[in-house]
């Protein structure tokens, strides 16, 4: 009699990483280790350019690939990658990012603010960048090229995150007055179609600061690299996450049109289309989450 095959055992689950506007760097159904990731203060001259500086350090035995689904939130991103020794700029995306890790980790991930990508890459606008990942020496000029290298000779981590700060802040353009004003209106924009900011449309967010609708689409491609319908469906999906942190178990039809969405069935959509997930797996996910830090 043939011994019965061995069975391989079964891949470990994905990973799900998850920040929205306000949250911490461990957000409810964050599964990355505790530990991982260190959140470092973002320097006063920086501040109008960088949302939140954060450190991450992991060791993986080897051989080891755990696979990581981040969520998007339609930010422009840049990535030091201290192992591989890259700078690059990752720009703004409604893409789910699947990530398969190996090896020890260590680097820094900024969140640039809206507007950042012309304050800092020569008046680069940011649809430029949209779904793409650049190196940092293609995108500034000679004098602030070598920064990966730079890094890397830094003895730890807090001169590292010093130097990256200062080569941010001498990539830094002056402010120019009408870029600066464009700015004010697309974030004045941004903040009528955030979640629990009204009913507020696209036509109305445009007349509400003053300017046409075909004039909105362009600046909202210029400072943030997406258009204001696409903007607008992902802060009605990040309503739609933060309403399932709430206690209890969902009703669908409620939550779907509580959170904008024509029905339930446009919901689910538009989950699968931005998260790669459907709702009932992402809530899935949470709830293991949420047991693993209890049980801790």
């Amino acid at each position: 009699m043939e011994p019965a095959p061995r069975l391989s055992p079964p891949p470990p689950p994905e990973r799900l990483y998850l920040r929205l506007d306000g949250d911490p760097v461990y957000a409810p159904e964050t599964t990355v280790p505790a530990g991982t990731l260190r959140e470092f203060a973002v320097p006063a001259p920086l501040q109008a350019q960088v949302a939140h500086l954060i450190a991450y350090q992991e060791a993986l035995p080897p051989g080891t690939v755990v696979h990581e689904r981040v969520l998007p939130d339609g930010a422009l991103r840049l990535s030091v990658d201290s192992v591989a020794g890259t700078v690059q700029i990752a720009g703004p995306s409604v893409r789910p990012v699947q990530l398969a890790l190996r090896g020890p980790l260590r680097g820094l991930s900024l969140t640039l603010r809206p507007g950042a990508a012309p304050a800092l890459f020569g008046g680069l606008p940011a649809h430029a960048l949209a779904e793409r990942q650049l190196d940092w020496d293609t995108l500034v000029p000679p004098a602030l090229r070598g920064l990966a290298l730079h890094l890397q000779e830094a003895p730890d981590e807090a001169a590292r995150v010093q130097r990256l700060v200062d080569a941010l802040a001498r990539a830094q353009r002056p402010a120019d007055p009408a870029a600066s004003a464009d700015l004010r209106k697309v974030r004045q924009a941004v903040a009528l179609l955030r979640p629990g900011a009204g009913e507020a449309r696209i036509a109305e967010a445009a007349a509400a600061v003053g300017v046409g609708e075909r004039r909105l689409q362009q600046l909202f491609r210029a400072q943030l690299g997406l258009s204001p319908r696409t903007w607008s469906r992902l802060m009605r999906l990040h309503g739609c996450l933060q309403r399932l942190r709430e206690p209890g178990p969902p009703r669908w039809s409620e939550l779907a049109l509580d959170s904008g969405f024509y029905d339930q069935s446009h919901l689910v959509r538009e989950f699968q289309a931005l998260c790669g997930l459907s709702p009932g797996a992402f809530l899935q996910r949470r709830r293991v989450s949420l047991s693993s830090k209890t049980a801790r």
